[in-house]
């Protein structure tokens, strides 16, 4: 289609040349709350020598999380994740190797692995909370943080990882963490000290992995944890996976799963303290469970706590931890606004969508800014009524969040645990959101009074 007939998104309006980084680098959310009312659900940003068009809610973004590798890629725009994933993993390979790997996540969990894995976060709260005092105050935040680094790091990383090598694997994801920043998204090899330290820290994980993978080998040891998957995994020719890109798969995982989740459980934490109504229904639903399964905790146990479930769903609503999501498109498309207004995307745009906009958005959500986790109960189900990318906060379509379950599970155990054995109120003001941070979590201490229970609940 010629570009003269094309139906093309309206732009937003920004000094010309730096204008549009400058917006978008204030932050995107910002941007997004100004110019929808004046522009709608389809716009164009250009930011430097890049058109960003952004598709707004479940109307027009159907496209964007259905649509093939081959039309909407995900590796051009999150090339900036491979000097801390390492080589040869996710980003650095082509589309048929990524989706392997991808089946290697999946087999890592499935439900009997996820079993397994239950059992260890149940112990890692158990013990983590059993170093309280029967009363005191505490940075919820802080704790949270700590307490998903050991689970995730027995789940994810394996026993050896967990009991002995601990505090300096700790240390080294510490700076690959900080190796990530906003000016990495643009410039992901420049030479600042984040960076060198980030690719150091890089190779010191390497050669940890390479020793424990060796010995797992040598001793023919196997374990229940993601390490001991990735080292059995094959790919579809026959090729068992290298050293390197087990620990590569490692890496991603943790990026993936530790951060958001240490987010999540402060943010449903925060919200459920100052939500009586809330935390009052939670705790009958563990007062019910205790009476049904006394004091056991397993996988299908978490499974019935619908009400938790709800509780942690609401809160990832209103603070999903990536707050855009990226595609570039390499095939012209058109959407359909919720007015019936066409517009043509051209290929070579990078197209994309923002969970923390999209789940805010009042004609899906009612009084969308109020925590209201009965919205997902039977009946209401709001985030299912305009279809099924209503609800974006794990994504969705072909590249919807493996992790999902796991995160679920990990934060089910820790909430139980906590509201089980603790009586508690936040003493700090309710925490506001950091958006300088990668991936946005909460600003600030959060600080909680607690006082251990004298009597099990029952």
């Amino acid at each position: 289609m010629s570009r003269s007939k094309k139906r093309l998104p309206p732009v937003v309006n920004s000094w010309p040349v730096l204008g549009g980084l400058l917006r978008f680098l204030k932050g995107p959310v910002v941007m997004l709350r100004e110019e929808y009312p004046k522009l709608g659900s389809v716009f164009t940003l250009k930011l430097l020598n890049k058109n960003i068009t952004f598709l707004i809610g479940p109307e027009v973004s159907a496209h964007f999380f259905k649509a093939p590798e081959s039309d909407l890629s995900q590796q051009e725009v999150y090339q900036f994740n491979v000097p801390t994933f390492g080589p040869g993993v996710v980003f650095d390979v082509d589309y048929s190797i990524r989706q392997e790997q991808f089946r290697f996540f999946t087999e890592a969990l499935r439900v009997n692995k996820l079993k397994g894995y239950v059992d260890q976060m149940v112990v890692e709260a158990e013990e983590y909370f059993s170093k309280w005092g029967n009363s005191g105050e505490v940075d919820l935040k802080y704790e949270l943080e700590h307490l998903i680094i050991l689970t995730a790091s027995r789940c994810l990383l394996g026993e050896e990882v967990r009991n002995k090598l601990f505090d300096d694997v700790s240390a080294l994801f510490h700076d690959l963490d900080n190796g990530m920043l906003p000016i990495s998204v643009i410039f992901p090899y420049l030479p600042i000290p984040a960076h060198s330290r980030r690719d150091q820290a890089r190779k010191r994980l390497a050669q940890i992995f390479a020793n424990i993978i060796a010995s797992r080998k040598q001793t023919g040891k196997t374990e229940n944890d993601m390490l001991q998957c990735f080292i059995e995994s094959k790919y579809k020719d026959g090729r068992q996976t290298t050293e390197s890109e087990v620990t590569g798969l490692l890496i991603a995982a943790l990026f993936a799963g530790q951060h958001t989740s240490s987010i999540t459980s402060t943010w449903t934490g925060a919200y459920l303290l100052c939500n009586p109504t809330y935390m009052s229904a939670v705790l009958e639903e563990q007062k019910n469970l205790t009476q049904k399964h006394g004091n056991k905790v397993d996988h299908d146990i978490l499974s019935e706590m619908e009400v938790l479930h709800r509780c942690i769903k609401e809160a990832l609503r209103l603070h999903p931890p990536l707050i855009m999501l990226l595609r570039s498109s390499h095939s012209d498309f058109s959407v359909k606004t919720q007015e019936g207004i066409e517009y043509d995307i051209p290929k070579g745009h990078i197209v994309a969508t923002s969970p923390a906009f999209a789940n805010r958005l009042p004609h899906i959500y009612k009084n969308p800014d109020k925590y209201d986790p009965d919205r997902f109960a039977p009946g209401r189900d709001e985030g299912k009524v305009a279809g099924a990318f209503s609800y974006i906060s794990f994504g969705g379509g072909r590249h919807g969040c493996l992790g999902e379950p796991f995160a679920y599970l990990q934060i089910k155990a820790i909430w139980s645990h906590l509201v089980r054995n603790f009586e508690m109120e936040l003493i700090s003001p309710f925490p506001e959101i950091d958006w300088n941070a990668m991936v946005v979590g909460v600003k600030g201490k959060v600080m909680v009074r607690y006082k251990r229970r004298e009597l099990p609940l029952n």
